[in-house]
């Protein structure tokens, strides 16, 4: 039988990286020690809290579907978490429970992306941001930053991009791959920007909480206008449960609700149960500590990688990324991250996968392991150099 695909998959590019990751595993098959720099994942285990109340949960047996939205109890957690980060009160009406932070903007762009509508996002920015916007037959139009804007949109770069066809834009902040935010001041100004081309603001702020020398910022506390997406899967180092939220505004939610009931019928529930232990204070202390040792691999990984050559023109102010400049060792990021990987056993990506602004001089490096290992790759590629 001939299977006709959907045109769309023709702009739906693989992720690079998982050549680099599929390429590490084999090595490792083969007895290799690998270093994995490649991949976005915190090291830590879930935390004792989320573990706690999730094993409650399964004795009771009491695991059944939930209101597409979420559960009422962790949409009133994550809105007393808005009052204690950014003193804001954000009713948990608006707030949506998702299946990950993916499922948020899955659901924004099902809501707000027509075909041939122009959605602007940064170049580099990671991928599927702009698959999203694909998939919906938008346009993603990528504007090119550099290190002088700390990879990031600005609003006069916006309001000068901006076109008849332009139906929003997508601000991450913190960013992936760079690991920097919207320069302090910039963000009020980009939402009044938006507002004033009478645009959509998408706030990607999945890193929001890994932030080192600087408070989280919130693009909600400058319009209620703004789809603020979010995720478990960082600051609170729950990847494997799933779980992100978003924060729209009302008038939206009903629909929202509506998407969601048909795309995945709601969260898990499981995940959902033991998600309300991350705002006890014993959860926040687990996600504050394990912040403070991200600081800590950031300041010494960074300070390594430039004495080994690698330009980083600015300090990483979130997240767990290094976005390193190679362009002193090559101009191919992706051949460049495989012969590392099989010269030295450290794996990392390659700057193609996030858009096209210097890629091939670029890679991007997840200081996402332990500070033993961080060390071990650092002593291996100063010995490739």
């Amino acid at each position: 039988m001939n299977t006709v695909l959907a045109a769309r998959l023709q702009h739906i590019a693989p992720f690079h990286v998982m050549e680099i990751a599929t390429h590490a595993r084999a090595l490792q098959a083969q007895g290799r020690d690998i270093i994995h720099m490649e991949i976005g994942e915190p090291d830590f285990p879930s935390p004792p809290p989320v573990i706690e109340a999730a094993q409650a949960l399964l004795s009771s047996g009491q695991i059944y579907y939930t209101s597409a939205l979420g559960i009422q109890p962790l949409r009133e957690a994550i809105s007393g978490h808005y009052k204690r980060f950014y003193s804001l009160d954000i009713s948990p009406d608006r707030i949506i429970v998702t299946a990950g932070g993916s499922a948020a903007l899955l659901l924004t762009c099902a809501l707000l992306v027509n075909r041939d509508d122009e959605i602007l996002l940064t170049d580099p920015s990671y991928p599927c941001n702009r698959h999203f916007v694909r998939v919906m037959d938008g346009v993603p139009r990528t504007l090119s930053v550099g290190a002088s804007e700390a990879y990031q949109f600005t609003a006069d770069l916006i309001d000068r991009a901006w076109s008849a066809k332009t139906k929003g834009v997508l601000v991450a902040s913190p960013s992936n791959p760079t690991g920097t935010s919207v320069r302090e001041g910039e963000l009020k100004k980009i939402v009044e920007c938006v507002a004033a081309h009478q645009g959509v603001m998408i706030s990607d702020e999945t890193y929001a909480g890994l932030n080192y020398g600087r408070k989280p910022e919130t693009a909600l506390a400058y319009s209620d206008d703004v789809f603020s997406i979010n995720s478990f899967s960082k600051y609170f180092t729950m990847t494997g449960w799933r779980l992100g939220w978003l924060v729209a505004p009302s008038r939206y939610v009903r629909k929202l609700e509506t998407l969601a009931q048909n795309l995945y019928i709601s969260p898990a529930a499981l995940s959902q149960h033991a998600a309300i232990a991350c705002f006890s204070e014993a959860g926040y202390a687990v996600a504050e500590a394990r912040r403070k040792e991200f600081e800590a691999r950031r300041d010494y990984f960074v300070d390594a990688l430039t004495k080994l050559g690698f330009k980083i023109p600015i300090m990483p102010d979130a997240g767990f990324f290094v976005y390193a400049d190679v362009s002193a060792f090559t101009r191919d990021s992706e051949r460049f991250c495989t012969e590392i990987l099989d010269r030295t056993g450290v794996a990392f990506a390659p700057g193609i996968d996030f858009g096209e602004h210097r890629a091939r001089e670029h890679v991007r490096m997840a200081y996402a392991v332990s500070l033993e290992k961080l060390k071990d790759g650092v002593s291996r590629l100063a010995s490739a150099f």
